[in-house]
């Protein structure tokens, strides 16, 4: 009987001469596969096969195309089974193939096409994809646009090219005395500060004082006023100054005219290179009605009550930067607009509902449609006067309601003073009908 060691050794199946299979399950000569195919990770040779060019990193295509144009070829890992890449239907890898495909592959690769990730039917390449429907397709305006467009709105900016405003101070850019620099910047102060400065209503409290009254008051004015010669910003200032004080302090009908060239006499001096030198001129125009005592009392009363604060912007402050902005401007253009201005100067109610600014800008675009200048209002004017057409024409239609019956009002100082050829007859000119409203 044979001893135990002639029991023949039970070889693994499938083959011979090699070491029995070991319980922790190594193989004989083979690198064990955890994790299955991989797809791109080259194993060693099997036993007996022939030697391979060793690569010790796995294949990509930049690779591949590397080893194609040295010659080589890359490695298969199972020749009997064709490795599918996760996601990629029946791909082989490592099967030999161009130089150009492959590189054209590592082209589509870098330019952004994954593949291995999702099915090649549902993935589009760059290159498929039209470049117009590449880009990302925005709304018209930004938020930026947006907000900047609401903010020009808000401050009365125009969003209109600068080119379509003419530039009204180039001509004076050499004239020190014309400010240039800083003629913006004041007319925005004006602005700010006009209504601070405007007579408030003051009919209420004034027992002996009415429309009427205050119109002959002013009629007056106007006529002493051409009679001294003065500047036309003395007239808009004594006005003002006359209808502050009302607002602040009654006053009885026999010292209306006291007032009258009371306020005069400070405008004057405010305003005048050559002031009325005496007193006595102002009596003499009252036909000696007051003393000298008087006038100078009530100097003093009117410069306390309106605490010394002279320097307000009139109409007058905004006409002749209006008109300035009327390009082309002339003199007739400029006589009809300080035409109708004075008329407004005349009327209450103008005067209490509208601040100078409009007033001025109003009696501007009256004066073009009367003198039937076009267009009636330019990209300029809006610019420096911040008003539209829409917000002129109220005032516009009263102050040419006052053209149309100026030559039967009684009170015809604005309309002799006007009607002179010197200042080209403007009164005698047909209102404007487009804005007229009916006489008032």
């Amino acid at each position: 009987m044979a001893n135990g060691d002639a029991v023949p050794k039970i070889l693994p199946k499938g083959g011979g001469g090699g070491e029995v299979k070991k319980k922790n399950g190594q193989a004989n000569g083979r690198t064990r596969r955890a994790l299955g195919d991989i797809g791109n990770i080259v194993t060693g040779p099997a036993v007996g096969a022939k030697p391979q060019t060793k690569v010790s990193h796995p294949i990509t295509r930049r690779s591949a195309a590397q080893l194609i144009a040295k010659g080589q070829e890359p490695v298969q890992k199972n020749k009997t089974k064709p490795l599918v890449t996760k996601g990629v239907a029946a791909r082989k890898v490592g099967v030999p193939a161009k130089a150009e495909a492959i590189k054209k592959d590592y082209v589509k690769a870098k330019a952004g096409t994954i593949s291995g990730i999702c099915p090649e039917e549902d993935v589009k390449t760059i290159e498929k994809i039209p470049l117009k429907e590449r880009k990302v397709r925005k709304s018209g305006k930004t938020l930026t646009s947006i907000l900047t467009a609401r903010s020009k709105a808000a401050c009365g900016l125009s969003n209109k090219p600068r080119s379509q405003i003419v530039d009204i101070d180039a001509a004076d850019i050499d004239n020190h005395l014309a400010g240039v620099e800083y003629v913006e910047d004041i007319y925005k102060f004006y602005k700010l500060t006009e209504d601070e400065n405007r007579p408030c209503d003051y009919m209420d409290s004034q027992p002996e004082i009415n429309d009427r009254v205050r119109a002959i008051l002013v009629d007056w004015l106007i006529e002493a006023h051409k009679r001294f010669e003065l500047r036309p910003e003395s007239l808009y200032l004594t006005v003002n100054i006359m209808d502050r004080f009302l607002s602040e302090e009654p006053v009885p009908r026999r010292e209306l005219q006291l007032l009258c060239i009371s306020s005069m006499l400070i405008a004057s001096k405010y305003e005048e290179i050559w002031a009325p030198e005496q007193v006595n001129d102002f009596l003499t125009i009252t036909d000696n009605a007051y003393v000298r005592d008087q006038i100078l009392l009530m100097e003093k009363v009117i410069l306390g009550k309106l605490e010394w604060y002279l320097t307000v912007p009139t109409p007058y402050v905004f006409l002749v930067r209006y008109i300035k902005a009327a390009v082309p401007s002339d003199q007739e253009m400029e006589n009809m607009t300080f035409f109708l201005a004075e008329l407004g100067l005349m009327n209450y109610t103008t005067v209490i509902s509208y601040c100078p600014s409009k007033i001025a800008a109003s009696a501007v675009y009256a004066a073009r449609s009367t003198l039937n200048r076009s267009p009636r209002w330019t990209d300029t004017l809006k610019h420096h006067t911040g008003y539209t057409e829409d917000q002129l024409r109220e005032c516009a239609k009263q102050l040419v309601s006052f053209h149309f019956g100026a030559a039967e009002n009684k009170l015809k100082a604005v309309y002799r003073k006007f009607s002179s050829p010197d200042r080209c007859a403007v009164a005698l000119l047909p209102p404007a009908r487009d804005v007229h409203i009916g006489s008032s």
